[in-house]
């Protein structure tokens, strides 16, 4: 089978947007986002949102899943497979070339991987307008979506039955997506003091660039501590800072730390998608030259 995706993934601190974009402004495509914190609006700095790596000669490289929600609504697996889904088409639509560019092991699998998610969506929005309706109503919508229902008893309680037409929808959208992912994968490495390095660096640069202040708007707008600790690093400490739970150091000292070895799980977890079957072309920092070659490679052209 051809390929119909190139994916450029990595631990963070490598380069992979700038990377992606490079190639992508090259070989006329355009970038899908594997970021599970880039959705949110207004996270910007801690979550590395630097979006001057899509500029490429003049030119910004169309992006896809960055800035689509609000920190207050829900992100989910489901529902990033189900927008990948959606920019992949359009990119094929427009005769260009789709590039996937993240971190996010999870989010990367279920795409390399041809994930088959049968769990149900945590769709707040569809359970609340679900709830409002009556059960029979409810009952004539289950039976829409599936004409063979295998267990009654969603049909005598509401809640039951809420939860059994949340599954149906899940499993409809899924079921319609015949797209059947085969893609080139680079793997952009570089040695783990290189690694730590840039990440400290890189902390530094953020830290006095506003990402502090980043935060205290979030808090200032209704963001509550424990979403914030949600989000993980960046957040989680720079918010215990803000509170006083902790002074600017070991706010400092912790979140370098935490970070360090986020990058070291990334690893892990490429390493495991290797064992898993998923062909990785790795490449050293910086070396575009190399990912170029690779493409050309395998029958990508201008």
């Amino acid at each position: 089978m051809q390929y119909n995706l190139i994916t450029i993934l990595g631990p963070t601190a490598v380069g992979k947007t700038r990377l992606a974009a490079k190639l992508a402004a090259k070989f006329d495509g355009e970038i899908i986002s594997a970021d599970s914190r880039q959705v949110y609006v207004g996270m910007n700095i801690g979550t590395g949102k630097d979006l001057v790596d899509y500029a490429v000669d003049d030119k910004v490289v169309e992006y896809h899943l960055i800035d689509i929600i609000t920190p207050n609504e829900e992100f989910n697996l489901y529902e990033f497979t189900k927008r990948f889904f959606i920019s992949y088409s359009n990119i094929i639509g427009k005769g260009k070339i789709p590039f996937l560019a993240g971190g996010t092991g999870l989010y990367l699998s279920s795409i390399l991987q041809n994930y088959k998610l049968n769990e149900v969506s945590v769709n707040q929005n569809r359970r609340d307008e679900l709830s409002k309706l009556k059960l029979n109503e409810l009952i004539d919508i289950l039976i829409g979506l599936t004409t063979n229902l295998h267990n009654s008893t969603d049909i005598l309680d509401k809640e039951r039955t809420i939860q059994a037409i949340l599954v149906a929808e899940s499993n409809h959208e899924i079921k319609n997506n015949k797209i059947v992912i085969n893609s080139l994968n680079i793997g952009v490495a570089a040695d783990r003091e290189m690694i730590k390095k840039r990440i400290t660096e890189r902390l530094k640069k953020r830290l006095k660039e506003g990402m502090i202040e980043e935060v205290d708007l979030l808090m200032k707008s209704s963001i509550s501590k424990e979403k914030l600790d949600f989000f993980g690093l960046e957040y989680r400490y720079v918010s215990k800072y803000l509170l006083g739970e902790l002074n600017y150091n070991d706010m400092f000292q912790k979140l370098n730390s935490s970070i360090h070895a986020f990058a070291k799980r990334q690893m892990t977890w490429f390493r495991k998608m290797e064992k898993e079957g998923v062909k990785i072309h790795w490449i050293q920092y910086e070396d575009y030259n190399s990912a170029e070659k690779i493409l050309e490679e395998n029958h990508f052209s201008i």
